[in-house]
């Protein structure tokens, strides 16, 4: 290859990596503003957290580590930083994308990408107030009596954090599928009808998310593998849209 290609080559690239550094950056930054604002009301918010625990008839969590209290401070600081500053690296995400993408690319993904944070908020939602309290009463149900001894649970305050994340996090990701439908479709890398054909198998796999991401009960799962197949559905209805219109402007350029 000629020098001259080869230095043409480098400029792009080099401009691509200042820019992802611009885009992690203003992400970072974002994510501490938002951890030590958080950590400031890292007990309030540890308060709403443990509410569904009570609400389950929990009223003890311990500390198996001295330390342990500092470091659950730090860790609902840093969750409550990741939900808040998420639509902020959503946002900085996007424009890193963006300019790769042909004017009606951006045009039809944009209204998706404005719904990222409300979908994700949503699922959290979901799981916040409806798969916790009954996967905590599921769980808690197997104390009392063994014969004479008493069958108690005592959650540690870390693992019960760990496990309120997971719940949160797994819901709030696995809503932003359509999101992430819609750009495979845009980007080509799948159409419409391999969406279509693939429902079956989709059923199949929101099914496997949901026990993954939910305790051994059908009905947490089912609280989390339909929801999914209703976005899946609302994803082949939006392709739909998204393609006629796509065809439209086709036909508008050829004329």
């Amino acid at each position: 290859m000629p020098v001259d290609e080869i230095d043409a080559s480098r400029a792009p690239l080099l401009e691509h990596l200042i820019e992802l550094r611009r885009r992690l950056l203003w992400s970072f930054l974002a994510l501490g503003a938002a951890f030590c604002f958080c950590l400031y009301f890292a007990r309030k918010i540890l308060v709403v957290l443990v509410e569904p625990l009570q609400i389950a008839g929990q009223k003890t969590l311990i500390n198996t580590e001295i330390y342990g209290g500092f470091f659950v401070e730090m860790k609902v600081a840093f969750f409550s930083a990741l939900m808040i500053a998420f639509p902020v690296i959503a946002n900085q995400l996007w424009l890193f994308v963006a300019p790769g993408l042909y004017k009606k690319e951006r045009k039809a993904l944009l209204p998706f990408l404005m719904a990222t944070p409300l979908l994700f908020a949503a699922g959290a939602s979901l799981a916040y107030f409806v798969a916790i309290p009954l996967a905590l009463k599921f769980l808690l149900g197997f104390q009392g009596d063994l014969g004479g001894v008493t069958q108690q649970a005592l959650p540690d305050v870390g693992s019960y954090l760990k496990f309120v994340m997971q719940f949160m996090f797994g819901f709030g990701l696995a809503f932003l599928l359509p999101v992430l439908l819609m750009l495979l479709e845009v980007a080509g890398i799948v159409t419409r009808a391999q969406l279509v054909a693939f429902r079956r198998y989709a059923i199949v796999a929101n099914a496997a998310v949901a026990a993954v991401l939910t305790p051994p009960d059908i009905g947490s799962m089912m609280l989390l593998a339909v929801p999914l197949c209703i976005l899946y559905e609302l994803t082949l209805v939006a392709t739909w849209f998204t393609g006629r219109r796509r065809a439209r402007e086709d036909a508008a350029a050829v004329e």
